[in-house]
């Protein structure tokens, strides 16, 4: 005889309604698995997202939101905010008056190098100490911070996948282990009101584009205040 492993514990189900559901789809947002608002009804988006999700996990795709994908889900994300549960749109990050057109660090003036500030959520283009175009970016939280410093970019790629956060990283740059600056259709959507899990997000895709096919192994990357 063979004991069957007791299935998790079902938290939330077809036709659930509350908070509860509502934290749920917040938190699927977070990482690319809800598009739109949340509306605090589990119907057949919301069994679709988690049965997506957890088949990208290896978890059985039943749709069901049980403990086991709770903990999954939980160690993803962070604790959605008040206006993410109330689908606030956030007003965007006003830059600094003082701030120049270009923000750009001296150590970008030499050779060519994707310079990037935190201070005016910017990355700038810039070719021989002559900055090309800008386009507006975001990084990652304070528990997953993006890397500061002088680095290159040591490989590129269309399309990836994150092997740790399964989430989309298309044109991908990496200049740091795995934080690379990418396009974020999350970015796009939300603005500010997320962050990234380390990476420099960028929103434009017709931005992102082009300083992919014109960048090169090698390029230096700056990450400054």
């Amino acid at each position: 005889m063979t004991a069957r492993r007791a299935a998790p514990a079902v938290l939330l189900r077809a036709g659930d309604t509350g908070a509860a559901v509502r934290g749920l789809q917040a938190r699927l947002r977070q990482i690319g698995w809800w598009e739109g608002d949340v509306t605090g009804s589990y119907g057949s988006r919301t069994t679709s997202a988690v049965a997506g999700f957890q088949g990208r996990r290896g978890l059985s795709a039943t749709g069901t939101f049980d403990v086991q994908t709770r903990a999954r889900l939980v160690a993803m994300t962070r604790l959605p905010t008040a206006d993410e549960l109330a689908n606030v749109r956030p007003r965007p990050v006003p830059k600094p008056a003082a701030a120049a057109r270009w923000d750009v660090d001296a150590r970008c003036l030499t050779g060519r190098a994707v310079c990037v500030s935190k201070g005016t959520n910017t990355l700038t283009w810039v070719v021989d100490g002559i900055p090309q175009y800008s386009m507006d970016v975001r990084f990652g939280s304070d528990e997953l911070p993006t890397r500061e410093g002088v680095f290159a970019i040591s490989w590129k790629k269309k399309d990836v996948i994150s092997t740790i956060y399964h989430t989309p990283m298309p044109y991908s740059m990496f200049f740091s282990g795995g934080q690379a600056v990418h396009y974020s259709s999350n970015f796009a959507r939300l603005g500010y009101a997320g962050a990234s899990h380390g990476c420099v997000n960028v929103r434009s895709w017709a931005g992102i584009t082009r300083l992919y096919a014109e960048t090169r192994v090698g390029d230096r990357v700056v990450v400054h205040w």
